[in-house]
Parts: structure tokens; sequence; C-alpha cells
């Protein structure tokens, strides 16, 4: 399959991503040649296409896109960051609930790590704010074992090699410092997989709790475990400036706020 650009999804999936069919039958009405895209019919199910920048009509009549929404969700310990899990564990897309039909999450926390995680059905937002070129800062509250030296601080903010990836902190400042425990703030302008706990245990401590604080100019602030808000785009904006997409500048968004279902 060919690598798609930014923002890019099939044809069936931007469909469904619009709420206008399930894959399965998106599939089946493009084939029979009942959609076209910018006044030309398509019958190729995987041709790509950016939802957002596209006119799509099925049998005729034209698939409007959704009210441009963003979410931003306090992730309790214990969630994945995933639609559905095998191994039975709570996911974030059940915590949303009903709020979260059509939405991507921007990014990802892992099992262990709370925190804030973004959500969006715009899929350039979500491509712009996890693209490493842009290099949004993440902002997170560490507790490791052991006791920290400013020496550490320094080695994060050269950065490390793990696994043949290189992995660098763009900040580290020690709030705590004991032999039993520390506690820093660390900043990371890339979010690669898992990347602060091997950070930190590349230079000999283990991350016991993580809770990312900031994504951008956007912070948790007094956001309750568990429980949502709506991001409207003209915080974004102030959050995130030049970064955001032209499909944001000047949408506007419900307001709603609320706790996570289940």
């Amino acid at each position: 399959m060919p690598r798609r650009n930014h923002g890019e999804v099939s044809l069936e999936r931007a469909l469904s991503k619009l709420g206008a069919a399930s894959r399965a039958e998106a599939r089946r009405r493009i084939v029979a040649g009942e959609v076209e895209v910018d006044g030309v019919v398509v019958t190729e199910p995987s041709r790509s296409v950016v939802p957002e920048r596209v006119a799509i009509r099925l049998g005729g009549a034209p698939v409007s896109r959704p009210t441009f929404r963003c979410l931003m969700l306090h992730k309790p310990r214990g969630v994945v960051t995933t639609r559905r899990d095998p191994e039975g564990r709570k996911t974030v897309f059940e915590l949303l609930g009903p709020e979260g039909r059509g939405m991507l999450a921007v990014g990802r926390l892992d099992f262990a790590t709370s925190g804030l995680l973004l959500f969006t059905n715009d899929s350039q937002l979500a491509n712009a704010l996890t693209d490493p070129a842009n290099a949004v800062p993440r902002v997170y509250v560490v507790t490791v074992r052991g006791l920290w030296s400013e020496e550490k601080s320094l080695l994060l903010k050269e950065g490390v090699l793990d696994g043949g990836d290189s992995l660098r902190a763009a900040e580290v400042v020690a709030r705590k410092v004991s032999g039993r425990e520390s506690h820093l703030v660390v900043t990371l302008d890339e979010g690669k997989n898992r990347e602060i706990r091997r950070l930190l245990k590349a230079v000999g401590h283990e991350v016991t709790r993580l809770k990312r604080v900031a994504f951008g100019g956007l912070e948790l602030d007094a956001l309750e475990a568990g429980k949502w808000r709506e991001v409207e785009a003209s915080e974004l904006e102030v959050a995130f400036g030049s970064v955001l997409p032209r499909t944001v500048t000047g949408s506007t968004t419900t307001g709603r706020s609320g706790d996570a279902a289940g």
C-alpha cells in the first residue's frame, strides 16, 4: 500500500469518519460508482483523500463535514489509548462514550501514565500536533526512584541512545530530591514511544509515577481524572499558533464538558 501524506486517508475510511457510511457499506458504494470526489466518480475504495479538503458526494448527495471538535481528557492510570483492547482493559474511548464517535486520539499515553490527552475529529490537526517537525512541547511531572543529580539533567538534555533511537529532553527541572525518590518536571518536544520512561531508565532511574500536565499551550489545570472538556478553536489558536492547520482557524465548537462515561 502506498505511503500516505499527513491528513490523507482512504476514501472508504473518509466516508466512515464523516459518518456517511460504515467501512463495509462505503466500500460497496464506491465500487458501485455511487461516490464522487470533487465532481469525479471514484470507484477505488483505497483512493487517498484529505477529507477536509475535498467535496464528496454519496448517491448524489453532498457529504458534509462534521462541526470541528477538540476534547481534552484527563486520562487516569490503568486505561489504554486505543479504541478496543484485546485484553479487555478499559479504553479512553469507553471513557468518552458517545462523545468519542468520529474522534482521533492526538498521540498516546501508555497504560500507567495519566494526564492530558487530546482528541479531535480533524485529522490535519492531529497530524500537525504530533509532527516532530513542529516540536510541540509536552510537559510531564515525573517521580523516579533514587537520588537525582543535576549531571543527569544535563545528560538527558544532551541526549541518550536507546535501542537505536536518539532520545532527548528539552528541559529537566528537579522539584524534590532525596535518596528514596525524586520529583522532576520533564519537557519533551517530540512524542516517541514511552520516551520518558526510556530516558530515565537510560540514566539508571525507574519511573514510579508519570503524568502529562501540558501539551503546547494547553494545561490540564484542575480537570479531574476521568473527566473531559471541550477545547475551543480560539483556545487552540492561542495554545498552538502557527502550527494549526487552516481547517481549525476560525472554527467554533460546542463548548460542552462533562464526566467520562463508565
